[in-house]
């Protein structure tokens, strides 16, 4: 990994912990196009609830191809994000178009996505 890479991941890195820092956050990780966390993580406090890391990272592949996937930007417009409500948690993607990379976010049902997603573009503003 060359140094510019590695800066940029760590920045990353202190991003996804800054989000993980607030209220009914449980996962705050940049992912790349295979599915691959690149940063962040899960709260230290929280025990994720997919335990099979092979499950986990085949979803978390799934999440990476619709969200940076570009198959009907001509027709719709690029992907702002994306949203999945479960009904243990609810995980919104976010591409970062220019480096092929995603934030994925991981809260408890009952927080107030507008509120997270608002949180999500102070912390990462500027980064792409």
């Amino acid at each position: 990994m060359s140094a510019d890479k590695s800066h940029e991941y760590r920045s990353y890195d202190e991003r996804c912990k800054r989000l993980l820092s607030q209220d009914l956050v449980r996962f705050a990780g940049i992912i790349d196009d295979e599915g691959r966390l690149l940063a962040g993580g899960f709260d230290p406090a929280i025990s994720p609830l997919e335990r099979d890391e092979e499950r986990l990272r085949s979803f978390m592949k799934f999440i990476s191809k619709i969200t940076i996937g570009n198959a009907h930007d001509d027709s719709l417009g690029s992907v702002n994000y994306v949203a999945i409500r479960r009904d243990r948690a609810v995980l919104v993607s976010f591409p970062f178009p220019v480096s092929h990379v995603l934030l994925l976010v991981s809260v408890e049902p009952r927080a107030d996505i507008e509120k997270i997603s608002s949180s999500i573009v102070d912390i990462f503003s500027g980064l792409s």
